[in-house]
């Protein structure tokens, strides 16, 4: 089934039982993410995590072992085995689900061993300041995967692969402590002078035996598990010029006819609300990958908690959507945000709606939904977004054609799409608020003229005839969302919806 308008989902949340069931529940849900207007699915780190079966897969231990050695007190990961993990792909991809998977490079935890290093402690807050002289730590930096015993790969990690740590087992305590003779690497994000190290063992990604290995495995996982993208994890604290050869590399291998000609879609998480620092990982890395829209978020929560006072007018000012549409990634929250987390930034629940109209609905970016706000968190008693599957399917089947938008108020805002004749009954009208009920006249377009048009979400109850040369009055009730449609498209979407949307 043709989708014009790409929808991603993230298909895991922080709170998921550790019972190896997800990459099954992913083969079983396919083909009803594709009905519900899902064409690309972003799912967790696969690979043994430095906590065995509880690992959420981001304490990365062995990126070679999906779920198949016996290592760190488990076979299976946390989502399930192996065997799993490839079908699921490929169950995704039979239903024209593109799979996106997560790569962690940055670092490496649950080592098997020890080494004595010598380090210099650096000042956490200023990592190009170091405290006192050099001295020697015990770090855990030998990764032996003897569970793996060399399948797949004969390499192993040692110090020599490393840049630096923040414990020093001797001593039993915590600092930042880089490498002596190592430095940070060159290019990253500036905060604490540095922001290279970020937790475990630091990659040296400089190092040209890191640098082949990490294209080395690359290889691998593309020939193994034939995934349609990547999602690339913390790039900003991996030196951006190490990023931009790797998928440089990764893609021209993807692309060969001996890998099946694929072109990958890459999407980084570069976690910061100033946008002049996403537009220069974009210059840096040559623009070879879309960033996830950080400071959109933020505009979204602080609209959600402002009591009514924010202005409306400003939801996309320094944004990537507004900056690098292309290039942006818009999302409302996902695993790093949600409650107990260290990004906690929760949208809270009354503004889910408008956000989701806002990424669904508008012809800029491209958006990712969460699988706590389609599913649920049962960990924090935290119920599906209302009205999320029916805005899916407004996206999927009614979201074309020219915009017009009207952020013109500082509290009523609202765009519309005039449709195309490429999509029957497409076109809709979009007016939210963050405090007071308001209303809007808004250009639909000479095509919609004469048709009577519902609100899809229930919130009004009356219908707005679009006017001859193409305008229309639309209202929109006190911190709500509506999102007009015409009367025909609103009576097809209650067929397609699923049972209990």
């Amino acid at each position: 089934m043709r989708c014009d308008n790409h929808t991603m989902i993230q298909y895991f949340e922080w709170y998921l039982p550790a019972n190896g069931l997800l990459w099954r529940r992913v083969q079983a849900q396919a083909p009803a993410l594709r009905r519900a207007g899902i064409d690309m699915a972003w799912l967790p780190p696969a690979y043994k995590g430095a906590d065995g079966k509880n690992s959420v897969g981001y304490d990365v231990y062995d990126m070679y072992d999906l779920g198949e050695f016996d290592q760190k007190g488990s076979v299976e990961t946390r989502y399930g085995a192996r065997a799993d993990y490839l079908a699921a792909v490929q169950a995704l991809q039979q239903n024209g689900i593109a799979a996106i998977c997560d790569v962690v490079l940055n670092h490496r935890m649950g080592a098997d061993g020890t080494q004595d290093v010598l380090v210099e402690e650096e000042v956490p807050t200023d990592r190009n300041r170091d405290i006192g002289d050099p001295q020697q730590i015990r770090a855990w930096t030998r990764f032996d995967f003897a569970g793996r015993g060399g399948k797949y790969s004969a390499f192993r990690w040692d110090a020599s692969h490393f840049s630096g740590t923040d414990w020093d087992d001797a001593g039993k305590r915590s600092g930042i402590f880089r490498f002596l003779g190592k430095k940070w690497n060159r290019e990253t994000d500036s905060e604490n002078g540095n922001y290279d190290y970020l937790m475990g063992a630091d990659l040296d990604t400089d190092q040209p035996e890191v640098i082949a290995e990490t294209h080395a495995w690359g290889k691998w996982y593309l020939d193994t598990v034939h995934m349609d993208g990547f999602r690339l994890d913390a790039v900003k604290h991996i030196g951006f010029e190490f990023y931009r050869a790797w998928m440089e590399d990764m893609r021209a291998y993807a692309r060969r006819p001996e890998s099946g000609g694929r072109e990958l879609f890459l999407v980084g998480e570069y976690w910061s609300q100033d946008l002049e620092r996403l537009l220069h990982y974009l210059d840096a890395t040559e623009r070879k990958l879309s960033l996830f829209d950080v400071p959109l978020h933020f505009n979204f929560l602080k609209a959600a908690t402002s009591d009514g006072n924010f202005d409306m007018r400003t939801l996309y000012a320094g944004t990537l959507t507004e900056a690098d549409p292309a290039h942006a990634v818009t999302f409302v929250d996902n695993h790093d945000t949600q409650p107990g987390q260290a990004l906690a930034s929760f949208i809270p629940v009354w503004f889910k709606p408008h956000a989701y109209a806002l990424i669904l609905l508008r012809s800029t970016g491209l958006p990712c939904v969460f699988y706590g706000d389609y599913y649920g968190i049962p960990h924090d008693a935290i119920a599906p977004v209302p009205g999320l599957p029916a805005m899916l399917k407004i996206r999927e089947l009614y979201a074309y054609g020219e915009e017009h938008a009207y952020f013109d108020d500082p509290s009523v805002v609202g765009f519309t799409r005039t449709g195309d004749g490429d999509h029957p009954d497409s076109g809709l009208a979009v007016l939210l608020t963050d405090s007071a009920s308001g209303e809007k006249r808004m250009y639909l377009g000479l095509r919609l003229a004469g048709r009577r048009m519902a609100d899809a979400m229930g919130r009004r109850s009356e219908t707005v005839t679009v006017g001859d040369d193409g305008w229309g009055t639309f209202r929109v009730d006190g911190g709500s969302v509506s999102v007009w449609i015409t009367e025909e498209a609103q009576a097809e979407l209650f067929t397609r919806l699923p049972t209990g949307a």
